[in-house]
C-alpha cells in the first residue's frame, strides 16, 4: 500500500529522523487531503502505523482543534468586554454631562438646592422634573411667591435676579392653582403690562389672548394704570390694572429643570 511504503522507506532512518519525517509526511497529507484518512479502515491503521506515532499525529490534530476553540472564544470574549467597557463610558459620559448641566443651571439662576420628582417623561433620558428649592411647581412651571412689596418694574427685576421673570397666565387650571397659596387680603403684581394705546404684553413676549384673561369685572379702566396685578375681590381671584409705580407683592415664574 501507499502508507505502507512510505512507511517503510522512513523506517530506515534515525528514530528521530523517522519520526519527523513520517509526522510531517503524513501530516502534510492529511491536512493536503483528508478524503485519504476517511478511506482507510482500522485495519490498514494498525497494519502500517507504529501505535505511538499514531497516537502523536491524532495528538497534534486535536491539538490544533483546541488551539482554535479556545482562539474563537477568546476572540469572543474580547469583543464583549470591549462592548461592555463602551457602554460604561458612554453611560459615565452621560451621567458626568448631566452633572456639569446641573451644576451650570443653578450657577446661572443662583439657586444653591433643587427639589425634584421622578416623572413618566418622553425628554430622551431626562426623567425628573425640578424646581429650586421653596419654588411651588405646576405644569412645566416653578413659582415663587416675593413678600417684599415694591414697584413693577423693581419686582420684575427681583424675578430676573433669580433667573425668572414675572408670572404669566394662560389658563383658568394655572390661575387657580397659584392664586391658593396667595393671600387674599394682598396684591400682587404679575408680568402683563400697557406697552400704549392698551396694548398688553406679556414679559416673556407670548401672545396676549383675549379669550384666556382674568379680568374683574370692569377692568381694564383707566388708562394711566399700565400694570396688572392679581387680587382677590368679593368671592373671586381676578386681574386689575393699577399704576406701575405702587408697592405690591409679586409672584415668579420660570421653567422646570429637567434631568
Amino acid at each position: 500500500m501507499f502508507l505502507g511504503a512510505i512507511l517503510r522507506k522512513g523506517w530506515h532512518k534515525s528514530s528521530e529522523g523517522r519520526a519527523c519525517f513520517l509526522l510531517n509526511t503524513f501530516s502534510e497529507n492529511i491536512y493536503i487531503n483528508k478524503n485519504l484518512m476517511n478511506k482507510l479502515d482500522s485495519s490498514d491503521m494498525d497494519a502500517d502505523f507504529p501505535p505511538a506515532l499514531l497516537k502523536k499525529i491524532m495528538s497534534h490534530e486535536s491539538c490544533h482543534r483546541f488551539s482554535k476553540v479556545h482562539l474563537t472564544s477568546f476572540t469572543i470574549y474580547f469583543l464583549l468586554l470591549t462592548i461592555l467597557f463602551s457602554i460604561a463610558l458612554i453611560t459615565l459620559f452621560k451621567i458626568y454631562s448631566r452633572f456639569l448641566e446641573v451644576k451650570a443651571i443653578i450657577k446661572e439662576l443662583n439657586y444653591t438646592e433643587l427639589e425634584c420628582t421622578k416623572q413618566h417623561s418622553f425628554l430622551e433620558y431626562k426623567v425628573w422634573s425640578c424646581c429650586p428649592k421653596d419654588w411651588k411647581p405646576f405644569s412645566s412651571h416653578c413659582y415663587f411667591t416675593v413678600s417684599d412689596s415694591a414697584s413693577w418694574r423693581e419686582s420684575e427685576e427681583k424675578c430676573s435676579s433669580m433667573g425668572a421673570h414675572l408670572m404669566v397666565i394662560h389658563s383658568q387650571e394655572e390661575q387657580d392653582f397659584i392664586t391658593k397659596t396667595l393671600d387674599p387680603k394682598a396684591a400682587y403684581y404679575i408680568g402683563l403690562s400697557d406697552a400704549g394705546h392698551r396694548q398688553w404684553r406679556w414679559v416673556d413676549q407670548t401672545p396676549y389672548n383675549e379669550s384666556a384673561t382674568f379680568w374683574h369685572q370692569g377692568e381694564p379702566n383707566f388708562d394711566h394704570e399700565q400694570c396688572v396685578t392679581v387680587n382677590h375681590r368679593k368671592s373671586d381671584w381676578g386681574w386689575n390694572d393699577v399704576t406701575c409705580n405702587g408697592k405690591q407683592k409679586s409672584v415668579c415664574q420660570v421653567k422646570k429643570i429637567y434631568l
